[in-house]
């Protein structure tokens, strides 16, 4: 008999090769205790966080915990429902308000998870006779979205606009809608959208255009609302798509549109149709996390700092760091047999970030991706650029210091 598992031995073989090459495994890092917003307890060490993506460091914000606690005890732990049935209180209309008038929209949709946003709603605006055009690069979520509509999908070179309207031009499809989806910043790179650009062929193709700032939310624009912000385009964006997992540092997920059809959204939209709606005390902290993002935004000042200190220091190792300064800052290296090692040897000197692999990496080359807070000091960045050299010349990482 076929077992059911027999499909992830593969798997099982390639995660073994990886804990055998260093000791542990990766994706299963315990975080026993955080400290702070930026140091954890990892087996038993005091550990820097460069890879949470807790871009404000609003996880440990005084102002949420004191919310979640008075939501949590005046309206439960739980709604036990969907959105359509009982699982709305005053509180998730309160909060998709509060989301919509920050981004100057309409009205939004709150979900369960960033996931489920891409999932809800590209799948529910997507069908059978339509386009979806993708970023070749798009998050995992994008793409379950795509699969889960019934729309035709066709991907595009990362951040390529003229590519993206050669493929949109060649389309002989004059009663589909076409969808374009791309991200604020690519989660594993760092790379951010060209938006204007994308704009640009939005406008001279009519198709309609989705943008994810889950991590440029916050992170980006005079006032935080993302790469469409920055760039001044936010009238050609059809849907905000994000999460509150980064920059917020609660859980969930939103969409904001002027479209006023986003309320019959509501009714075709699986993943918020059948999944129970966010607890009160998440709500309450994702909202008072909201504030003070609003109210400090010098923190999105010393954030993109801090990125240009990590990035610097990077680049003045001689490491293979992102191109672009951004909270999200990719060391690439040329080989596993290199990556798994110096991973572990961070972990033990004191520093966690992201081990990626291939063929989760862009370009087949391993990466260690690490992010960094508005809360890091300067003095933890320079410690942590320090242990990176350190465990790259005992992993025999070869290094092209910048000339001096």
């Amino acid at each position: 008999m076929t077992s059911l598992f027999s499909k992830f031995e593969g798997l099982a073989g390639a995660l073994g090769s990886v804990v055998a090459a260093g000791g542990r495994n990766p994706f299963a890092v315990v975080i026993e205790k955080p400290v702070s917003s930026t140091v954890g307890i990892i087996e038993g060490r005091e550990t820097l966080l460069f890879g949470t993506n807790n871009y404000l460091g609003l996880s440990q914000s005084e102002r949420a915990i004191k919310a979640a606690q008075a939501a949590a005890e005046t309206c439960g732990v739980g709604t036990t429902g969907s959105r359509i049935a009982n699982g709305t209180q005053s509180l998730h209309r309160h909060l998709e308000r509060k989301i919509a008038d920050f981004f100057k929209r309409r009205d939004a949709m709150v979900f369960s998870t960033g996931y489920q946003a891409n999932l809800g709603m590209i799948s529910a605006l997507a069908g059978k006779d339509d386009y979806l055009i993708l970023d070749a690069d798009s998050h995992a979520s994008i793409y379950d979205g795509s699969r889960l509509s019934a729309a035709q999908v066709i991907r595009f070179r990362h951040n390529s606009p003229d590519d993206l309207y050669k493929r949109l031009k060649r389309l002989d499809a004059p009663n589909s809608a076409k969808l374009i989806v791309v991200e604020g910043i690519y989660s594993m790179t760092g790379n951010v959208a060209p938006m204007a650009e994308f704009a640009a062929v939005k406008r001279e193709t009519g198709a309609y255009l989705m943008v994810d700032e889950a991590h440029s939310f916050g992170v980006l624009g005079e006032h935080g609302r993302g790469a469409a912000e920055a760039e001044g385009v936010e009238a050609d964006v059809d849907f905000i798509v994000g999460t509150f997992s980064k920059s917020l540092g609660t859980v969930g997920g939103y969409c904001v549109s002027d479209h006023p059809e986003l309320e019959l959204v509501r009714l075709n939209c699986r993943p918020y149709m059948f999944t129970a709606s966010l607890p009160p005390e998440v709500i309450a902290a994702t909202g008072a996390a909201l504030e003070d993002m609003i109210a400090q935004p010098e923190l999105r000042r010393q954030l993109m700092d801090n990125a240009a200190q990590l990035h610097a220091g990077f680049t003045k190792l001689g490491l293979n760091a992102s191109k672009r300064v951004s909270p999200v800052i990719a060391v690439t290296l040329e080989t596993v047999e290199q990556a798994i090692p110096m991973w572990n040897r961070l972990l033990e000197l004191g520093v966690y970030v992201n081990l990626s692999l291939p063929p989760a990496t862009p370009d087949s080359r391993p990466l260690l991706r690490c992010s960094v807070m508005a809360t890091h000091t300067a003095a933890q960045i320079d410690q942590a650029l320090a242990i990176f050299g350190q465990a790259a010349v005992e992993c025999g990482v070869p290094l092209q210091p910048e000339a001096a």
